[in-house]
């Protein structure tokens, strides 16, 4: 779909519809490990390695990483470079486009560290009123 020739009051509409392109990049910075791979490599400001990455990343195996960094590849967000040497010595970096899209996971990150003890606490309030029961509706009111 082409959003650049809708009039201007539908332009913000056309990002919900699903044949719109945007839709497809939301899925990719949308994605918790594609959030923590470029937000790793902004910090760096710099070329990182594999394991590099992998370490930095607790909890993501070298499938989810690989299929990450591909996505992010693809997508134009991430540069791979290999280097002619043995072994093969491969590092990964931002693209500008990259760098601009860290910019936004960057702020999300500031934003969920700034206030992750608030959602905690909404959460646990929310948690514990769903484990109280209901109560019975009184024989007068029914």
């Amino acid at each position: 779909m082409d959003t650049a020739s809708a009039p201007p009051t539908e332009c913000w509409t056309a990002a919900y519809r699903r044949d719109c392109p945007s839709r497809t990049v939301v899925e990719v910075l949308a994605n918790k490990w594609s959030l923590y791979v470029l937000a790793a490599l902004r910090r760096r400001n710099g070329p990182m390695r594999f394991n590099e990455l992998r370490r930095l990343l607790d909890g993501i195996t070298q499938k989810m990483l690989t299929q990450t960094l591909r996505s992010l590849e693809r997508d134009g967000l991430v540069r791979r470079t290999v280097y002619p040497t043995v072994p093969p010595r491969v590092e990964y970096a931002l693209t500008g486009l990259g760098v601009e899209a860290g910019r936004l996971t960057a702020a999300i990150a500031e934003w969920s560290t700034a206030h992750a003890r608030e959602i905690v606490a909404a959460r646990e309030v929310f948690d514990a009123r769903a484990a109280v029961p209901p109560a019975p509706v009184p024989a007068d009111r029914l």
